[in-house]
């Protein structure tokens, strides 16, 4: 498993575990600090990179998790999520209006889809982060900081659930290897 995959999740999972075990906001907080930062740390130093949804997640869990710790006051890391599915469905709905495809230009090298296929993709990546966004904004305004943790660790799992259940629109869609144009290599001069 590639170190950027570990950050996506291990900082919230150990967040979660932490504040479910404990039911102590502010350390559970704590770690989800110092989880982020070593997250980033790791990644930068192994793959020299850091992607733009990662680096983004990662600097407002920071930033969200540093207000919490300040004022004592679980709302911003609680709205974190809401804010990270919010600006990724309005990314998404952007690259589509200017006519780009950011799903496209992040995985178009591991997929060969038709344009059509990649646009409808994107549409139901936008829509579920809404979706996700929505469910957050409801459960951590009206459930404990338990129950909202919960739902932390099922949208998570959701998000996997709703990757898989794209396989068979990618599979319909996926070009076959032989309709894949592989272009000539460049002429070495000989």
């Amino acid at each position: 498993m590639k170190p950027s995959t570990l950050a996506e999740f291990l900082p919230a999972l150990t967040f979660i575990g932490t504040l479910l075990f404990t039911r102590n906001f502010q350390l559970a907080t704590w770690v989800l600090v110092a989880g982020s930062a070593i997250a980033l740390a790791v990644v930068w130093v192994t793959e020299r990179r850091i992607s733009p949804v990662l680096l983004f997640s990662g600097v407002l869990a920071l930033i969200a998790g540093g207000l919490t710790l300040i004022f004592h006051d679980a709302r911003f890391v609680k709205m974190k999520m809401t804010i990270v599915d919010v600006a990724l469905a309005v990314a998404l709905f952007a690259g589509l209006a200017l006519k780009k495809n950011p799903l496209k230009a992040m995985m178009g090298e591991t997929l060969v889809l038709p344009d059509f296929a990649w646009r409808n993709l994107t549409v139901r990546y936008a829509l579920f982060f809404l979706a996700c966004a929505g469910v957050n904004e409801y459960i951590w305004r009206t459930q404990s900081d338990e129950t909202w943790g919960v739902w932390r660790l099922v949208a998570l799992g959701a998000a996997l659930v709703f990757s898989i259940a794209m396989t068979p629109y990618l599979m319909k869609h996926m070009a076959k290897p032989e309709e894949v144009k592989v272009p000539d290599p460049p002429d070495a001069g000989f």
